[in-house]
This record gives C-alpha cells, sequence and structure tokens, in this order.
C-alpha cells in the first residue's frame, strides 16, 4: 500500500494541510487550514480528501478507471443534493504529492462537532434532542431523494455536527447510487445498517428476497436503525438483517416505547416495499413522539411552535450557501504518469503543490539539488553555434507575427468599439453594482418559490454577479444593518426591481 505524502505542504496555493483525519479503502482525509479564508470564517478549516488509487494492491486499469469514476461521481452527487443538512463541496483539483505521485482531491467543509455516533456514546440524548438531529437529517435526505439520489450508507458515523452541535449533517456520498441507474446492486454499507436488498452479509443470498430492486425505502431502513441508536444509545447490532422488534430493557417502559417500536418496526421489515416508501412519510410517523417530549426540555420548547406533523424542516449553519463549486472533471489516464524527479520533503517547510510543481527549497537543499544529475543530460558540453542562432531566428519571427497580430485584434475592436458595435471590454470584466431599495428576500434560485436563504436590508449595497430573467445574483457587499440571523447567506438571488443599479 502506498500512501500519500501531504504533511505540512501547500495545496493549489491556498491549502495548507495540517494532518491525516483517517484512511479508508481508496481515499486519505486530511484537515487543511484555508489561507484565503478570514481567521472568523467558519471555513478557515477544510477537509481535502484525496484519491489514492495505489492503496489497492491488485490495481489494473478497470479498477483505476472505477475508483476515478466513483470519485467524481461523489463529488457530482454532492453538488446535485446541495443542502444545508448535506455535507459541502467548496472545490476540487489535480495536484503531486511530496513524492511526485499525481493525485485527485475534493475539498470539503469541516465539521469539528464530531459525529452522533460519538455523541450518543459520551451522553444519552433526551427523545426529543434526538427527534430535534432526526428531523434534520430526514430534511438532508428527503432533499437527496428528490434529486435522484440513494445514500446507501446511513449510520450514525456518517452524521456529522457542527461546531456549536446544533446542526447534523449527512457525509460520505462515496457508495451513493442515482436512482435511474440500471447497474446490478452490489454489496455496499455497513453490516448493521445495511437493508437486506444490498447488506455485505447477504451476498448472493438476495435470491431469498422477493423484491431487490433500489429504492429510497433503502436509506429508510437505515433511518431507522440510525434513529434507533440517537433515542436508546445502543447499538442495534442484534439486530442485523433483521426487523427491529423490541427496545433495550431500561426503554421499554417509556410512555413513548410502542409508538417508537412501531415506527421503527416497520422501516425496516425485509420487503422494502413493506417499509415507509419516503422519508417524509417515515418523519410523519415519528415526529408524533414529539407529543411525549419532555416539558422542561429546551429543545422540545423551540420546536413546540411548530405542527408536529408537517415535512421535516432543515436548520442552516453559519456559511452555508445554496451555491456550488465548478463541476469536477477527472482524468485517469494522468494518474499513471511517471514521475521524473525525485522531490525530498523538509519537515519545516511548506511546499506548494499546485500545478505538480515544488514551490521552493531551502538554499543548502537546492545547492544540492542543482548539482545533481541533470534531467536532460546535454550530448556536447558546448552547443553549436547554428543552433543558437536558429533557435533566436525563430524567436525573433514568433515575437513579430503575435505583435502584428495583437495589432491586427486591437485596431479591429477599437473600429467596431467606435462604431457601437462591440461594447467596451472592460464591462466584461467590472461587475456593476446596486443598492437595495427595499428589504428584500434573498434566494436560493431566480423565482419567487425557491428557498428563502437569508436577507438584504434596504440600502445595503451589492455587486451584480448574474442576471436572468427578472432576477438578479447577487453578493452583498456591505449591509446597511446587522444582520439579523448570522446564518443567513450573502450570496443568492433577488427581484431586480427590488435593486437600483450604479453604473
Amino acid at each position: 500500500m502506498k500512501e500519500l505524502a501531504l504533511i505540512n505542504s501547500r495545496l493549489d496555493a491556498r491549502y495548507d494541510v495540517q494532518r491525516l483525519l483517517g484512511r479508508g479503502s481508496y481515499a486519505e482525509i486530511y484537515l487543511a487550514k484555508d489561507i484565503l479564508a478570514s481567521p472568523r470564517s467558519p471555513h478557515n478549516l477544510v477537509v481535502i480528501k484525496a484519491l489514492n488509487v495505489f492503496m489497492q494492491n491488485d490495481l489494473d486499469d478497470d479498477l483505476e478507471r472505477t475508483l476515478v469514476e466513483n470519485f467524481q461521481n461523489e463529488a457530482i452527487a454532492l453538488d446535485r443534493v446541495r443542502h444545508p443538512n448535506i455535507i459541502s463541496r467548496h472545490g476540487h483539483g489535480s495536484a503531486r504529492d511530496l513524492n511526485n505521485t499525481i493525485f485527485h482531491y475534493i475539498v470539503l467543509e469541516y465539521l469539528p462537532g464530531g459525529d452522533l455516533a460519538k455523541m450518543c456514546r459520551a451522553d444519552n440524548l433526551t427523545l426529543s434532542r434526538a427527534l430535534y438531529f432526526l428531523e434534520q437529517v430526514c430534511a438532508g435526505l428527503a432533499h437527496a431523494h428528490t434529486n435522484g439520489i440513494i445514500h446507501r450508507d446511513i449510520k450514525p458515523q456518517n452524521l456529522l455536527l457542527s461546531e456549536d452541535c446544533k446542526t447534523v449533517k449527512i457525509a460520505d456520498f462515496g457508495v451513493a447510487r442515482v436512482t435511474q441507474s440500471d447497474a446490478p446492486v452490489t454489496r455496499v454499507g455497513t453490516n448493521i445498517y445495511a437493508p437486506p436488498e444490498h447488506s455485505p452479509m447477504l451476498s448472493g443470498q438476495t435470491g431469498t428476497l422477493t423484491f431487490t430492486e433500489l429504492t429510497p425505502a433503502a436509506d429508510i431502513y437505515s433511518l431507522a436503525k440510525s434513529a434507533y441508536v440517537l433515542v436508546t444509545g445502543e447499538s442495534p447490532r442484534f439486530f442485523a438483517n433483521q426487523t427491529i422488534r423490541e427496545l433495550p430493557l431500561d426503554f421499554r417502559s417509556k410512555p413513548w416505547a410502542n409508538s417508537f417500536l412501531k415506527v421503527i418496526a416497520k422501516a425496516t421489515q425485509n420487503d422494502s416495499r413493506a417499509r415507509h416508501q419516503s422519508v417524509n412519510e417515515f418523519w410523519q410517523d415519528m415526529a408524533q413522539l414529539r407529543l411525549f417530549a419532555e416539558a422542561n426540555d429546551e429543545i422540545a420548547t423551540q420546536v413546540s411552535r411548530r405542527e408536529p406533523f408537517t415535512a421535516p424542516q432543515p436548520h442552516v449553519a453559519r456559511g452555508y450557501t445554496p451555491v456550488a463549486p465548478q463541476k469536477p472533471r477527472f482524468e485517469t489516464s494522468e494518474l499513471r504518469l511517471k514521475p521524473t524527479v525525485s522531490v525530498q520533503a523538509n519537515p519545516n517547510l511548506i511546499v506548494k503543490l499546485d500545478s505538480g510543481q515544488v514551490d521552493k527549497f531551502p538554499a543548502a537543499a537546492r545547492e544540492k539539488h542543482e548539482s545533481a544529475t541533470p534531467l536532460i543530460p546535454e550530448k556536447s558540453p558546448v552547443a553549436p553555434l547554428r543552433r543558437k542562432r536558429r533557435f533566436f531566428a525563430r524567436f525573433a519571427t514568433f515575437v513579430i507575427i503575435l505583435a502584428a497580430f495583437a495589432g491586427v485584434l486591437y485596431g479591429t475592436h477599437y473600429y467596431l468599439r467606435a462604431r457601437g458595435i462591440l461594447p467596451d471590454l472592460k464591462s466584461y470584466f467590472i461587475k456593476p453594482t446596486g443598492i437595495a431599495s427595499n428589504d428584500v428576500n434573498l434566494r436560493a434560485e431566480a423565482n419567487a418559490d425557491s428557498q428563502k436563504v437569508g436577507l438584504v436590508p434596504k440600502n445595503s449595497r451589492v455587486r451584480i454577479v448574474n442576471s436572468k430573467d427578472n432576477w438578479y445574483e447577487i453578493d452583498i457587499v456591505e449591509f446597511s444593518r446587522p444582520k439579523e440571523d448570522a446564518a443567513d447567506a450573502e450570496h443568492g438571488w433577488v427581484n431586480k426591481r427590488y435593486i437600483d443599479v450604479q453604473e
């Protein structure tokens, strides 16, 4: 197994890789600092998920291609299901590590609050607090299903918490499946939480099932077993690949025990057609347990103002934006390129890894490196004079042709602009600004029915970055008054009639 060398390196001239968080079967997870982000930004720290195909000892061309495609599909799936309760992707790229190994990577938001499995081990949750987190998971998972994505590995370890432990987000879409896919169902997920139709423990035994098609009900099965952990604090290991038919002894006398057991028993049926067929249907049954929540519970007080059986509502953490970064496109062929330079890393030096180049060496290392055998040895100690003259002649010809071509382009543009046929070039590079004429809602998309992500106060200054029909896509440059909600986004869509454009 070949591991990547990324500690104490700078990736893409932006991310300072600090430490390893963990390794999977094909990827390594690192914590990094974004040097371009404000120290007070919630995205000052990020997660680098680096694809390492060389961790597979039996790597071949087909496996390598599959790993790269799965890695790209994970990034695309995250953008497709972007939601306040699903981990967000910030970027992507390809680079070389300190040993000159090429790798692909995606940049994810960092959630320092740990996962719900760890929280349940440390402290038993009250019923209302368990429902508080479960509602957020349901909101994110319902959104994923609406967009045609089945997660296939829902479990408490993949439910991560924000720093204040008030927002939970679904992570690890590495084995997610598009519902319209015709590919055969593969055995993935964790044995304890995986439904029979794709459980690793039942590989080759699906013939015993009357219905094996992969549907959103597969995630509902895993969600129900995760709910069992949140409410009871115990693992459902005794019900692996089985319907949950009883609760731990300490919970059987609770006034809500029978109601809770009825919901999760239905959701964990072996036949997926007998389960809840949508997350909203599952949540409507589960939300009835709010009636049993403790009267003095802080979370119960917060949700008491809402209708108890409505669709699950998201919880928006500070720094969330619905706008996804550029779509990634990773190449398989470049991962097999042979390195031409062996680079020795200095543990006290930050090394730049963008475009596969080393940023700098210490003076002593540079002298040693430059005195080593050259990469392209010369056949003769003195280059022929004729070769030098030919080079300079070709270079001079190239410069003259380039200057002439640039002059023709500039003259043509000047002529067309003077006649009003072409606009001034600076209009393409200088984004117009404007002032909000009234308090206006900031929307996720260019329509009034889309999700509200923030508020633009009256007289706030905005930068217009895009236009669509009667809508502007804007960045809020300066607020006229402090935010009412710190979690409000500062980027989105507003109706044009509320923005006075400044020239």
